[in-house]
């Protein structure tokens, strides 16, 4: 049962009533019964709400930073009306445009409303139960019930980096041979012969053609296909520090996507582990038309988790899941002591049997910091965000002395940082 906005009123009117003509304890009964009957006359007319038939359709996914749309249908199969108001709640994330709706169900009818969510944060996004508030035909008091109506919205990473993919696959076509751009390397294949001209690589003459021919001639190379690429996303404490208005993790997810985009293209395949001290996520074996949808489906739900990365055991996962050399993407932290303490002592057998690209989140403010000058607490400052670029530009070094390739940059820059970088190591005939 609720009290409406008009039952107030009526109660002050009452007051002024036994306070100016019946000032005493008669009048007040007096007041206080006809408040009564006007409530239970509204409560006993007004449409029930426990019978109501509820029931929801529309959106189950959507891209962070757009909408999505969920119908609510309410079926009334009493013989009184339902008019009042509709409350569909939803957790402040989700972004509810408007969770409260007015309702006129007649008897044996049904209505539908719409409640728009625009979400703030990745994830899934599970709706609260539903609220109907029934007012009485005298508008006094209403029946008010609540009811589980199950329903989930899955918020996927947005893949703003999604807009490097043109040039990267430009790129990548002159790697693949499909534009007059030819590359020799190690680990590569065999593509065609041509005719030599300035500039080409002497290693790449055939001999034997050359002598059969008019000409120099001289082999062409393509990259290889059918690579293997494992995205390792560590989800440890270290994910978890906001740069922007983002956790790490939602940026090492946008980079691990554009890579995994332009690999699929190359025709490598492009396999994902999410680990912290366990096993989050996996996705492995997808085709290239079902990559990225998987991908997506199986980073949405992923939350940083407040704990040391077991690089131990990470390794020990990587290790286990690919005999076969790969490109093992590692996208974590550069942070000095996490590495030094977890990740370069394990680091040996890793290396020894796969390609490592670490990639890192950069923080622009720290550069920021760095080049500020002023009173006292600004040099602290600048000092302080210096050493810390010392500690990453230190620890990469550590890295790559130990055959790891490093990518450290910001937000908006990592996705293509590491796309290149990938494109790179192709080039050169290192995967």
């Amino acid at each position: 049962m609720a009290l409406t906005g008009r039952a107030g009123l009526l109660a002050l009117g009452g007051v002024l009533v036994v306070g100016l003509l019946v000032p005493s304890g008669w009048g007040v009964l007096g007041v206080g019964v006809v408040l009564l009957v006007l409530i239970g006359v509204d409560l006993a007319l007004a449409g029930p709400v426990r019978r109501l038939g509820l029931s929801r359709e529309g959106d189950h996914a959507v891209r962070l930073g757009q909408t999505a749309t969920v119908t609510l249908t309410l079926t009334n199969p009493s013989g009184r009306r339902v008019r009042g108001i509709l409350r569909d709640a939803w957790p402040p994330s989700a972004g509810a445009v408007e969770t409260r709706h007015r309702v006129d169900v007649p008897p044996g009818e049904r209505r539908r409303v719409a409640t728009v969510l625009r979400p703030t944060r990745r994830g899934d996004r599970p709706a609260h139960r539903v609220t109907v508030r029934s007012v009485g035909p005298l508008g006094c008091a209403a029946r008010q019930g609540s009811h589980a109506v199950p329903w989930r919205v899955r918020v996927l990473p947005p893949f703003t980096s999604r807009r490097h993919l043109p040039a990267k696959l430009a790129r990548l076509r002159q790697l693949d041979g499909r534009s007059a751009v030819m590359v020799r390397g190690q680990g590569t294949e065999f593509d065609a012969l041509r005719e030599y001209v300035e500039g080409d690589d002497v290693r790449s003459i055939d001999w034997r053609a050359s002598a059969r021919a008019s000409d120099v001639m001289v082999r062409t190379w393509r990259p290889e296909r059918d690579r293997r690429i494992l995205l390792v996303l560590d989800t440890g404490r270290t994910s978890a520090g906001r740069v922007g208005d983002a956790p790490r993790l939602d940026a090492a997810m946008d980079a691990g996507l554009l890579l995994a985009a332009l690999a699929s293209r190359a025709g490598d395949r492009v396999d994902l582990l999410a680990f912290d001290r366990r096993v989050r996520a996996r996705v492995q074996g997808e085709s290239a038309t079902t990559l990225l949808p998987g991908l997506v489906q199986a980073m949405a739900p992923i939350e940083p988790v407040l704990v040391e990365t077991d690089y131990a055991a990470m390794v020990g996962a990587i290790l286990s899941r690919s005999s076969r050399r790969s490109l093992v993407v590692l996208l974590t932290a550069l942070d000095a002591a996490p590495v030094e303490e977890g990740l370069l002592p394990v680091l040996g057998p890793l290396v020894h049997r796969h390609t490592v690209l670490l990639a890192s989140v950069g923080d622009p403010r720290v550069s920021a910091l760095a080049a500020g000058r002023g009173d006292a607490a600004t040099v602290y400052a600048a000092a302080a965000a210096a050493r810390a670029g010392l500690d990453r530009r230190r620890v990469g070094e550590l890295l790559a002395r130990r055959g790891v390739e490093v990518v450290d940059a910001p937000p908006d820059e990592l996705a293509p940082a590491l796309a290149d970088r990938y494109l790179a190591l192709k080039a050169a005939g290192h995967l």
